[in-house]
């Protein structure tokens, strides 16, 4: 690290020296790390307890354009926040890169001491695997920038960006691309999985709009990864997770599309649950792409449950009318809305200022059908409760997602037509083992009737289930992480990893 921290103060003193008012620039450009008290307490990976050095301490923070922070500290509690109250984690130190040298310099710096190691991006991650307690933490808040190339309709985010800043950049040229469906999603950890988004059966999931990738490797590379480069590992971070390293820039394809799109609902009393349920099932079989449809059971914490059928359709106005008039007589509708909507504007829609107030726990699933035994299984041992929210959501897949095979990316559910997604929450600070002994006896009568689960939803799962849910495409994906990650560094996900 000393000949990189040579080299690199070097060259910019050299650059701020040749130009106009060199004094005053060199000032602005010269870098202040931080200052390194004493020797750190940390654990390695496996969980050993190991003190960091001082010295080695200041030798990374002085090798950074970004920030090393310590506890104690304003910007430490801030990097450090997750969305789930949950999780309240303490790294023992640390890094927010700017660039893909200072994530090289991090990454270096965890695998020669075998640090335990996180990655956020955007803070979502349901099991709270973002932080650590005294591991280090790469924060990339500060590597966050979008383009778009308008004539090669591309999009390049660097690794740290939020959806929502794709989704405002391409749009204002009349382009999108499959983005999540929460606009302060991390677009690493969204990508990585897989990608859901309200567009994906028209475009497909987010990985398959992936064109390239630069990915910093455990080894501390830097690789361009795509098509012709590196197949092997550009397959394996298409569904893999943070399995492989730290992507620091993605390129996306980008696809034309009008700007309002129609946003609506429809809400059936929870009597008629399962009729409404089949109805949404026979409909999902003969939908157009460009229609994304979903449907619910339960409420928020303090409303009545109800069933709801919503729907987003990016297509022409016209086209829709008559799956609209079908939707509103699939049962007693106590309430619907249907209309245009900026695109931008529904995608920010689902944002959540502060989930911390908040606590719970979740499930999820792949189905290939919703049969008769799967809607009796989640109706019948459905069970509201005053003091938590209590929900399930439905998920059509299909369309442009099923137009690639399962073996052609790591995601390895492409044969599924529905994600079922069960969740309960409550105030933070309440007792919730009722609550998770609820869902925890809900989800067992369900989940046998499923093929896996999305790894982005990776919560409780035993390792057994981790593997089992790559399917056919475990032993390749294990082969590409031994070859990239041989110490299993980056492990803080849903893990590939030899039983």
């Amino acid at each position: 690290m000393d000949r990189r921290s040579f080299i690199r103060s070097s060259i910019t003193a050299g650059i701020a020296a040749s130009l106009p008012g060199s004094n005053l620039l060199a000032q602005s450009l010269i870098h202040t790390s931080t200052t390194i008290p004493g020797d750190i307490d940390a654990i390695t990976g496996s969980g050993a307890q190991i003190t960091l050095k001082q010295a080695a301490l200041q030798e990374l923070s002085d090798s950074l354009n970004g920030k090393l922070l310590l506890p104690k500290n304003k910007a430490y509690d801030d990097a450090r926040w997750l969305l789930s109250a949950k999780y309240d984690k303490y790294p023992a130190f640390i890094v927010q890169p700017t660039g893909s040298a200072d994530v090289q310099n991090a990454v270096d710096f965890a695998r020669e001491n075998s640090l335990l190691l996180a990655v956020k991006c955007g803070g979502h991650a349901a099991k709270g695997l973002s932080s650590c307690d005294k591991g280090m933490q790469i924060d990339l808040s500060q590597l966050r920038n979008s383009r778009v190339d308008t004539f090669q309709k591309t999009a390049r985010l660097a690794g740290g960006s939020l959806l929502g800043e794709l989704d405002h950049e391409s749009m204002s040229h009349g382009l999108v691309t499959t983005a999540g469906s929460v606009s302060h999603t991390g677009v690493g950890g969204l990508t990585l999985g897989g990608g859901f988004g309200r567009l994906q059966r028209r475009f497909g999931l987010t990985i398959d709009n992936v064109l390239e990738m630069d990915i910093v490797t455990p080894d501390g590379k830097l690789r361009r990864v795509g098509p012709n480069n590196d197949p092997d590992l550009f397959w394996a971070l298409r569904g893999g997770g943070g399995n492989f390293g730290v992507v620091t820039s993605f390129k996306f394809q980008l696809h034309e599309m009008q700007r309002n799109v129609i946003r609506g609902y429809a809400l059936f009393p929870l009597a008629e649950a399962k009729q409404i349920l089949k109805f949404y099932a026979e409909l999902s079989e003969k939908i157009p792409d460009e229609l994304a449809l979903g449907a619910s059971v339960g409420g928020r914490l303090g409303q009545d449950p109800v069933v709801a059928i919503y729907f987003i359709w990016s297509g022409e106005p016209k086209k829709f009318e008559p799956i609209h008039a079908k939707i509103k007589k699939a049962g007693t509708v106590i309430s619907e809305s249907a209309g245009p909507m900026d695109y931008v504007a529904v995608q920010r829609s689902g944002d959540i200022q502060d989930t911390r107030t908040f606590t719970g726990n979740l499930k999820a699933g792949f189905f290939k059908s919703l049969s008769d035994e799967l809607i009796n299984n989640l109706i019948d041992e459905f069970e509201p409760n005053p003091n938590r929210a209590t929900r399930f959501v439905i998920g059509s897949m299909g369309g442009a997602i099923s137009n690639v095979a399962n073996e052609d990316t790591a995601f390895a559910h492409r044969d599924a037509n529905f994600n079922v997604l069960s969740f309960v929450s409550w105030k933070t600070g309440e007792e919730g083992e009722k609550h998770v002994d609820y869902i925890n006896s809900h989800w067992s009568k369900v989940e046998p009737l499923s093929t896996g689960f999305y790894v982005n939803d990776y919560f409780d799962h035993t390792q057994e289930q981790v593997n089992a849910t790559y399917r056919d495409n475990f032993p390749r994906l294990l082969k590409v992480k031994k070859d990239i990650d041989p110490t299993n560094l980056f492990r803080m996900n849903a893990n590939i990893r030899a039983i």
